[in-house]
């Protein structure tokens, strides 16, 4: 559920289930045969429970088809065959993905281009092209600068000025398109990405409160386990012993075959 970011596009498939996803800070409900693009760098966090069935296919920069979205999109598929087409395109992808025949890259292009295809053809069916709202404009270009300016421990306050609004009206469009503070959503992301640095790097804690602009190892170590639990270093050393990283890996080399993934 919490605030993230990917190095890879994402293309999110669920097929069973419902819930919540909040993309650019703009929090809408999903269920069953929705897809959800998300080009890297988009700020997200799911919201699913046990029953949520889905397919997540995870784009390094050289496999994405230029002619998928710039930003992301949420699409509500109807039509029976468009729900199984895509499927059966996700299928293939992962099939092919997973061999190493004779001329293998130029099959997962082929995929990933019908893919593209399919997602054009719904958007305009969708009719997904409407101009945002105020809102949503403001929550995109808050998400971006988050993003862009994570490492320097700039306050939401000062997010706010750099935007050109007052703290009060960014936290208040903050509630209204995702029920949360502006500072909370801040504070969520900055949380996910110390969360990635103790799971998936070796830096001390040390560093990792410097990277990410706390005044003090103390102070890094209050506020992580108070949105946590726990401390930085029991986190550690639990995912150490489970040693499972929070981001996909990179792709495999030499060929750039994304990587697909049935979660629950």
């Amino acid at each position: 559920e919490a605030m993230r970011s990917y190095r890879s596009d994402l293309l999110l498939w669920i097929t069973r289930g419902q819930g919540r996803i909040t993309v650019a800070g703009v929090t809408k409900g999903f269920g069953p045969h929705n897809a959800v693009w998300l080009p890297a760098g988009t700020m997200h966090g799911i919201q699913v429970s046990s029953a949520v069935f889905g397919t997540a296919c995870f784009l390094a920069p050289e496999c994405s088809p230029a002619t998928m979205p710039d930003g992301p999109r949420h699409l509500r598929i109807r039509d029976g065959a468009a729900q199984g087409l895509l499927s059966a395109h996700l299928d293939d992808l992962q099939r092919e993905s997973a061999l190493t025949n004779i001329a293998s890259d130029r099959a997962l292009d082929c995929h990933l281009g019908l893919i593209s295809i399919w997602f054009e053809r719904q958007s305009l069916q969708e009719d997904v092209t409407g101009d945002m709202s105020a809102a949503e404009r403001l929550m995109q270009r808050y998400t971006d600068l988050i993003e862009r300016q994570i490492m320097t421990g700039l306050s939401a306050g000062e997010y706010a000025t750099a935007l050109g609004v007052t703290i009060s009206h960014l936290s208040r469009v903050c509630r209204t398109t995702c029920g949360r503070t502006a500072h909370d959503l801040l504070a969520d992301r900055i949380t996910f990405e110390a969360r990635r640095l103790l799971a998936d790097t070796d830096l001390p804690i040390k560093r990792i409160s410097e990277m990410l602009g706390f005044g003090s190892p103390a102070y890094f170590t209050r506020a992580f386990q108070n949105r946590t639990g726990q401390t930085p270093s029991a986190f550690r050393d639990m995912r150490t012993e489970r040693q499972a990283p929070l981001l996909p890996p990179p792709p495999k080399q030499p060929s750039p075959a994304p990587q697909t993934t049935t979660t629950h």
